[in-house]
């Protein structure tokens, strides 16, 4: 992702070496892809790809995937298939499931203090964390109610979340897309950023319309965030890590900084491999390629969180 080769000149240049490269999603970038692909074609190392596209920060549940595998894989998979003799591709999913081993009440305590200060809040250090979380949770999309809506909204937290969206992404596809609403947020945002965003890149705009494109991306940046919230997602039977992970994505949302807590520790389990054919079935529906590849990771982190309440529960019944 282009944001790792942000973070500083040593990573930068660390991730180059290692030979980390980005590919820029919102139009063809013809030299990333055909370099993942002569790396699969070639077979000496392996392609390691993160196909969402984006830091959802919610390890539990896996966003919709990006058709970018297939597109390489069914690529390199014909190139292979006419070699003699005929080569093949296949995908290994791998699922990391990240378990938090600290407290998470001392360890999240500065950031939400940090929020609150913002939200000129007197300090809420006493109340119990989840409803504390819920709180701050309520009072920013309220704020962003306020800012679009003119006023806090009534109903529950996700339905004025969908709510609020709408009211952000619709004007925009007025403009840019004649009015077309469909697919999941995510699929909506690109679509308006293929729109937007190419002639910001290729011509010269005159200074107020840049700055008016600006505020486009925006708004869609708004929109995905906050539709990467899931849906009951926290609660009190809920692993610690998806009350961690909200409290990262507030302050993140709100600073764009992210503080680490810790210790952490990664659980890795690799999935069997699926075999890419060179051409793609005729039939209509979802790319099997994909389908298998979203089934495997669902299934593995659902396997590794299962397995991280059970060892917590084992501990709690030494101590």
């Amino acid at each position: 992702s282009w944001n790792v080769f942000k973070v500083s000149a040593l990573q930068t240049f660390l991730v180059r070496r290692l030979g980390g490269f980005s590919i820029y999603r919102e139009g063809m970038d013809r030299a990333a892809l055909n370099c993942a692909i002569d790396v699969l074609v070639d077979a000496k190392r392996p392609l390691v790809l993160f196909p969402e596209g984006m830091i959802s920060r919610t390890n539990d549940r896996l966003s919709l995937l990006q058709d970018g595998v297939s597109l390489m894989a069914r690529a390199a998979a014909r190139k292979r298939a006419a070699m003699s003799p005929p080569g093949r591709v296949v995908v290994h999913p791998v699922a990391l499931k990240y378990r938090f081993d600290g407290e998470i009440e001392s360890s999240v305590a500065g950031v939400l203090e940090g929020i609150e200060s913002r939200l000129s809040w007197q300090s809420q250090v006493g109340r119990p964390l989840l409803e504390h979380v819920e709180k701050i949770g309520q009072a920013l999309l309220a704020l962003k109610e306020v800012e679009y809506l003119g006023a806090p909204q009534s109903g529950s937290v996700f339905d004025r979340r969908d709510r609020l969206v709408d009211r952000v992404l619709g004007p925009l596809e007025e403009e840019w897309c004649d009015g077309r609403n469909d697919g999941g947020v995510v699929a909506r945002v690109k679509r308006l950023r293929s729109e937007i965003l190419p002639d910001m890149v290729d011509q010269e705009l005159p200074e107020e319309e840049r700055q008016r494109r600006w505020r486009h991306l925006a708004d869609c940046y708004l929109a995905q965030q906050m539709s990467l919230y899931p849906n009951d997602y926290t609660g009190p039977d809920e692993a610690v890590e998806r009350l961690l992970e909200t409290v990262e994505r507030f302050e993140e949302d709100l600073t764009d900084q992210a503080t680490v807590h810790g210790p952490m520790t990664v659980l890795v389990e690799v999935g069997e491999a699926i075999e890419v054919p060179s051409v793609r079935s005729r039939e209509r529906g979802e790319d099997p390629v994909m389908q298998e590849l979203q089934e495997q990771l669902s299934g593995m982190l659902e396997r590794l969180a299962a397995e991280i309440e059970e060892g917590r529960r084992q501990e709690g019944g030494r101590n």
